[in-house]
């Protein structure tokens, strides 16, 4: 210990406060500090932390919710770092009971036992084990937790202390200046929060690096085998950060015993080799294929220079481009580019964007099923490739079908229902609640996604098939949707090999079976290909189409074009009748860098 404490602060951490004289009060005089004595101290070794040591009390920056009082957080040193845990059920938070803590060390190794636990800030005692297991080799240290309760565990945090200010980064080195923000990053999909009210940023690989400013950088990430949620929260000080690593369980199981998925801190000379040394786990545990390698990318896939974005019909109804409008755009194109190089993005082809979730029928006002297969057959013949989009995890309930696959909504780790109700579709200024947040592990729901795709392909021979928030995996009470995701590509390339699954955004193990996805992958952009998001602004006013986000900003200079992304051209109600020259452009530039 570093900092000098006082006798008072040493017992904190046995939940002396004030004047009340707790259940631990006769125990709390053994607990002490460096530099005092005492007739049966505890070991030296376990060290009297709390909640607010070493932090900004209060905050400098932006900051979220904590604990109003100095929670226990005993701890342990292990080559320069300070490890301590919080284990969490659902009805409760649990510190380490100091008096029943014994840490050992031999060489390169480290254990930790901890056989109770106390609750109400140290006020009460349970009872329960905890037992982490250090491992060093050289500028690295692993470390493995298991732990037992007698409610099932929900979420089990390791504090880190010893990580130096610098630059913080989530899935690779971040940019910009170190600041006294507290940050809070989850994976995947911001760790199933990305709503709330707690906010939290989010990651597509569970993998944290501070850089100093010398370049060399401490990462910390999760060594998992599966896919289930993970959240970074860096509490800054004066010198270093305190920092949460979390480790939701699966909520599917309900266990009361969890072996804990291991974690890895390391120091490297460069966020470079940090980021290698993290892929190269997820190369092995997800059994990646780099592009080149992939045997599920159909030949045309490899050759698409351009993806247009048809934009069909608005939650309100309003028309961007029927059927017909749809199929005299791709009869001009086919004399601008060769059709075979395009992929076609049919977003919103089905009726009313969301509304009519998860029906994926041919919709009449946009033309019928007459208009809807020459649109498909004329395409084909003239060389284009035409992919249908779909709700990965919405539907609307006030459909008749949803009940159905009602018992596939998904509820979170603490039992909520969670709602897809993030979106004003209809502008009144308040976000709607009719649409639930779905899981594809659920056989009901997983059997009607299948069944809608595979009667699309079947009947008129699409090419491929877009899943809409493909990404959006939350620890759910009712299955793995990690597994239930899988299950649903596996069973549908079963039906239709030639036929690839296009997601919206991904996370690293998505990238095992989903060639591309149209939100920028950066490292993960070895593995799969992307393209631009249906939501980029179009040519003119920056209209994003059927998307919810109104009007962006064209850039006419650079056509609005990612230099990381397939291009991408987005075809609103009046691209082609006043923008025509910048699809020409646009169009010219993919050409250019295909090399056609």
């Amino acid at each position: 210990m570093t900092d000098s404490l006082s006798r008072r602060d040493a017992i904190k951490v046995l939940g002396v406060a004030g004047t009340g004289i707790l259940a631990h009060s006769a125990a709390a005089a053994q607990l002490v500090a460096p530099g005092f004595t005492s007739d049966a101290a505890v070991p030296t070794d376990i060290l009297p932390l709390t909640s607010t040591s070493e932090v900004f009390i209060p905050p400098r920056g932006r900051s979220y919710d904590t604990f109003s009082f100095d929670f226990p957080e005993p701890s342990v040193e292990f080559d320069g770092f300070r490890f301590g845990f919080i284990v969490f059920t659902g009805e409760n938070a649990y510190a380490l009971d100091p008096l029943r803590m014994t840490a050992s060390t031999t060489g390169d190794t480290m254990t930790l036992t901890c056989t109770g636990f106390t609750w109400a800030g140290g006020q009460q005692q349970a009872t329960g084990s905890l037992t982490a297991r250090f491992r060093k080799n050289g500028l690295t240290i692993e470390w493995e937790t298991s732990v037992e309760m007698a409610w099932p565990i929900k979420t089990v945090t390791a504090i880190i202390r010893g990580v130096p200010r610098g630059r913080v980064g989530f899935g690779g080195p971040g940019g910009g200046a170190s600041t006294d923000d507290e940050i809070l990053v989850g994976y995947p999909f911001s760790g199933g929060d990305l709503f709330g009210g707690n906010t939290a940023g989010g990651m597509g690989t569970p993998l944290a690096v501070v850089t100093a400013a010398d370049q060399s950088c401490i990462a910390i990430s999760s060594l998992d085998t599966m896919v289930c949620t993970k959240r970074f929260f860096f509490q800054p000080g004066e010198s270093g950060y305190r920092v949460e690593a979390i480790a939701e369980a699966p909520a599917w199981n309900q266990q009361k015993r969890w072996q804990v998925p291991g974690w890895r801190i390391m120091r490297t000379a460069n966020a470079d080799a940090a980021v290698q040394a993290h892929y190269e786990y997820l190369d092995r545990t997800y059994r990646l294929k780099k592009w080149d390698e992939r045997t599920d990318v159909p030949d045309w896939m490899r050759k698409v220079a351009l993806v247009t974005t048809m934009h069909g019909q608005h939650y309100t109804g309003y028309i961007f481009n029927d059927y017909a409008k749809q199929l005299e755009i791709l009869r001009w194109m086919a004399t601008q580019i060769p059709a075979e190089r395009v992929l076609i993005f049919l977003s919103a082809w089905d009726g009313r964007y969301y509304w009519d979730y998860p029906n994926y029928r041919v919709n009449d006002r946009m033309g019928g099923e007459a208009s809807f297969r020459k649109l498909i057959d004329e395409s084909h013949k003239l060389g284009f490739r035409m992919m249908p989009m779909y709700g990965t995890n919405s539907a609307n309930r006030r459909q008749p079908s949803f009940n159905q696959f009602q018992d596939a909504v998904v509820t979170k780790v603490d039992g909520d229902v969670v709602d897809l109700n993030w979106v004003d579709w209809d502008n009144d200024r308040h976000q709607e609640g009719w649409a639930a947040y779905m899981n594809l592990a659920v056989d009901s729901w997983r059997n009607w996604l299948v069944g809608r795709i595979d009667d699309m392909v079947t009947k008129y021979g699409v090419d491929a098939y877009f899943l809409d928030i493909v990404g959006g995996h939350i620890n759910s009470r009712n299955g793995d949707m990690h597994d239930g995701t899988r299950k649903l590509v596996m069973e549908l390339r079963a039906r239709h090999p030639n036929v690839p699954c296009v997601g919206e955004m991904a996370y690293d193990a998505l990238v095992e079976f989903i060639p591309m996805f149209h939100v920028g992958l950066g490292r993960m952009g070895e593995y799969s290909h992307s393209f631009q998001h249906l939501s980029s602004p179009a040519a003119g006013r920056g209209s994003s189409g059927v998307h919810e986000s109104g009007f962006g900003r064209f850039n006419p200079d650079t056509l609005s074009l990612s230099p990381n992304a397939i291009p991408t051209l987005q075809v609103v109600d009046d691209t082609f009748t006043k923008y025509r020259d910048v699809m020409a452009a646009i169009i010219a530039k993919a050409k250019e860098r295909a090399g056609i």
